[in-house]
C-alpha cells in the first residue's frame, strides 16, 4: 500500500469533478503505447515538474533513477513514477506522505499543473490565470439560510 499523489496537465483535464474522476480512472489504466518509466513522453511542465521531483524523491524506475539503487536498502524517499502523456502518478511509502504532500503541492504551482490527492481527501487542484491552485471538488458544508447577506 502506497501513499498516492497525481500531477497532471490542466490543459487536457476535465474541470469537473465527476468528469475528472473519470479521466483519472482512465488514465489509471495504463494503456497508452509507451513506457511509463520516462518524462520524455509528456508535456514540458509535467517533465519540468518530474525533474525537480527527483531531487528529493527519486525515481524507482527508468533512465532517472538512481544508479546506486540496488545497493541502497535505506532509501526511504524512493519514489515510483508512472509517466503517462498527461498525468504523474507518484507513489511514495506511507511514513511520507507529511514531507511528499507540502513538496508536490509547492512544485504542482510552481511549475503550474494540476495536483490531485488520490491517497487522502481527493482534492483536484487546477492553476488559475494566476498560477494559484483552486480546488473544484464541490463544498459540501454550506451556510444557513439566515447567513446568506
Amino acid at each position: 500500500m502506497s501513499y498516492d499523489l497525481m500531477v497532471f496537465n490542466p490543459k487536457t483535464a476535465p474541470k469537473s469533478e465527476s468528469e475528472f474522476l473519470e479521466w483519472y480512472d482512465q488514465q489509471t489504466e495504463w494503456e497508452e503505447d509507451h513506457s511509463y518509466d520516462d518524462p520524455k513522453v509528456t508535456s514540458t511542465e509535467l517533465r519540468n515538474w518530474f525533474m525537480e521531483m527527483i531531487i528529493e524523491f527519486p525515481a524507482m524506475n527508468g533512465p532517472h533513477s538512481p544508479a546506486d539503487l540496488d545497493d541502497r536498502i535505506d532509501y526511504d524517499e524512493i519514489t515510483d513514477y508512472s509517466v503517462g502523456k498527461d498525468v504523474i502518478y507518484s507513489a511514495f511509502r506511507w511514513s511520507l506522505a507529511e514531507k511528499a504532500y507540502p513538496k508536490m503541492l509547492e512544485m504542482a504551482k510552481k511549475h503550474k499543473v494540476g495536483f490531485y490527492d488520490a491517497s487522502g481527501d481527493g482534492n483536484i487542484m487546477f492553476p488559475n490565470e494566476n498560477g494559484i491552485l483552486e480546488s473544484i471538488n464541490k463544498k459540501t458544508e454550506s451556510k444557513p439560510w439566515w447567513k446568506f447577506w
